[in-house]
């Protein structure tokens, strides 16, 4: 089954990014990312919480949430893979569920997540992510344009 071959190689890569990063002893950042022309810098940070560290005082949610999350979109793949179509919604589930299971095993395993790099645009130098939290944003926004498609369709009975 191709969606959760996706899913595995997807965390497993953040996985990977995460260790190395972990294991860097050079300690030195942040620092640029090499021929990125200074648009993304490297960190190692890690938080306890959810985005900025929030409700870190309460690691029991920290992993409930999450995992009730998981839980329900895996559902929800599970009911849409053997159907026939739903390719972008099954597609966006896949990331989502790579990106909350790569986090989700930080949490379990580490006690935190780790994060490793920030775009240098905007508001977004004051944000540093991983891969999982951009699968997870892909993932919800390819599904509200499957979602939307899925509508547009409908409506005009196409």
């Amino acid at each position: 089954m191709i969606y959760p071959t996706i899913i595995g190689i997807l965390a497993a890569g953040d996985q990977l990014l995460k260790r190395t990063v972990e294991q860097d002893t050079t300690g030195v950042y942040p620092r640029e990312l090499k021929n990125s022309n200074g648009k993304i810098l490297l960190y190692r940070n890690h938080n306890s919480g959810f985005s900025f560290g929030a409700l870190k005082e309460y690691p029991i949610l920290i992993k409930a949430i999450p995992l009730s999350g998981i839980s329900a979109f895996g559902g929800i793949l599970a009911f849409l893979i053997p159907r026939k179509g739903f390719h972008l919604h099954k597609a966006a589930l896949s990331l989502i569920l790579a990106g909350g299971i790569s986090n989700f095993y930080d949490r379990v395993i580490r006690g935190y997540v780790v994060d490793y790099f920030s775009i240098q645009w905007k508001k977004l130098k004051d944000v540093v992510f991983n891969l999982g939290d951009l699968f997870i944003f892909l993932g919800a926004a390819l599904f509200a344009a499957a979602e939307l498609t899925s509508w547009i369709h409908e409506v005009l009975g196409k």
